[in-house]
């Protein structure tokens, strides 16, 4: 009896408590349920982003897979979080880069808030399922510690892809998928769906909106500052004349444009970690010296910064690697070069004409002699 009236007594002493803890409940409940904004007019207008979709609002299958580290991880051990969740091929050097980049700098634009996101990737290559492929695509872009790189057999990574009805194939040793990037509230539903593009200026413009779309999912509605415009930036392709500095001792001002025949390899440094970058830029020095016997334009490199986890430390290994190579090397800083010379993938030729045509371009590594003997194919219309 003294009990229950005990247990009466409080519960009637803190029925103000109790009214403000159930309409906090709700108000939050309610929010997390209510129609997500939609997208700005500058960000559907803006062809190198994608200002994401409604994704129904229903609950996110579950898996349970390994990380990058050999842990077992279920997507339920998140409950209560945002999940930020990406289909990533392992191997990828095309768009793939671009959209944990773009995920990465969302954590940043949300700052402290960003301890309640959790990020996953979901192996999306049929033919490196190993635990080693996603580890070394994880220490590749420096992102060990900030989100987990899931994978499992290939039976148990069908059912994922069905499951979320992800594209993914391995057409004659190619692997084509669907980038796809779906934002998880709390409460374990889809949200909201992002298609990747392949735009390296959209890099930070993405990031943007990935920030934003989990921000209206946290229940502190934290503000995230507008870091860059959602207003399409026009590439800088083969017919604008760019300057830009080079790396290294001398530093001098590369011009790019029209007016001469150019070469240019686009990079990233992020490529040193499954080959030799200083050997593999080398080719270069050694083809420029064939290509001034010959009268064949000397090559530029440039490193595509976007893509890059780091700024500070991509531009110590330019400097670096600068120091080693006649080659010089720039930096895209924001992605514009790349798309106007239409940049697709990583390490990607580009031969452009006196009138800022582009002759030939080539996707991948190159020796010394073949690449001579294509420029010098192409500067002669075979």
């Amino acid at each position: 009896m003294n009990s229950f009236r005990v247990r009466w007594l409080l519960l009637a002493g803190g029925g103000v408590v109790v009214a403000l803890v159930i309409t906090v409940v709700i108000a939050t409940f309610n929010a997390e349920r209510a129609p997500l904004p939609g997208p700005s007019a500058m960000a559907v207008s803006n062809q190198n982003i994608n200002p994401g979709s409604p994704a129904g609002d229903i609950p996110a299958p579950g898996f349970e897979l390994r990380d990058q580290n050999g842990r077992l991880t279920s997507l339920a051990q998140f409950r209560g979080k945002v999940v930020v969740l990406a289909f990533v091929d392992s191997h990828c050097t095309t768009i793939c880069p671009m959209m944990t980049e773009s995920m990465m700098e969302a954590l940043r634009l949300l700052g402290p808030a960003a301890t309640q996101v959790q990020l996953l990737g979901i192996n999306a290559n049929p033919l490196a399922t190993n635990i080693a492929d996603v580890a070394d695509y994880t220490r590749a872009h420096r992102m060990e510690g900030r989100w987990r790189f899931l994978t499992g057999s290939l039976p148990e990574l069908e059912r994922v892809w069905r499951s979320y009805h992800v594209y993914v194939a391995a057409i004659h040793n190619d692997i084509d998928h669907e980038p796809i990037v779906i934002l998880i509230d709390g409460r374990g539903r889809e949200r909201t769906i992002y298609f990747t593009q392949l735009s390296y200026e959209g890099v930070p413009q993405q990031a943007q909106l990935l920030a934003e779309g989990i921000a209206r999912l946290l229940p502190s509605r934290p503000a995230v500052p507008h870091a860059v415009s959602l207003q399409f930036i026009p590439p800088l392709g083969p017919t604008n004349t760019v300057q830009l500095p080079a790396f290294g001792p001398h530093g001098e001002m590369m011009v790019l444009g029209p007016g001469h025949p150019h070469l240019f390899l686009f990079f990233a440094g992020w490529l040193d970690e499954e080959s030799n970058l200083p050997a593999k830029l080398a080719v270069l020095d050694s083809y420029a010296m064939m290509a001034h016997q010959r009268g064949l334009p000397p090559p530029i490199a440039i490193d595509e910064l976007p893509t890059e986890s780091s700024i500070t430390d991509a531009e110590r290994l330019l400097t670096h690697l600068a120091v080693k190579l006649q080659t010089p090397i720039v930096e895209d800083a924001r992605g514009r070069l790349g798309d106007g010379y239409g940049v697709q993938d990583l390490p990607w030729f580009v031969l452009t004409s006196p009138s800022g045509r582009i002759l030939w371009h080539h996707d991948g590594w190159l020796s010394s002699n073949a690449l001579d003997e294509q420029v010098f194919a192409a500067l002669a219309g075979k």
